[in-house]
């Protein structure tokens, strides 16, 4: 990683962060929806 893209590389690891919470969140809510067993506290 050159000095010159920190910026870039700062950019793009939170953008991957946010869609990894993004989609652990869709499939928590997804489970719920698909099996009514799962309930939450």
């Amino acid at each position: 990683i050159l000095r010159q893209n920190t910026q870039t590389v700062v950019g793009f690891v939170t953008v991957l962060v946010l869609v990894f919470l993004v989609a652990n969140l869709l499939v928590d809510l997804l489970y719920a929806v698909l099996d009514p067993r799962i309930r939450y506290a």
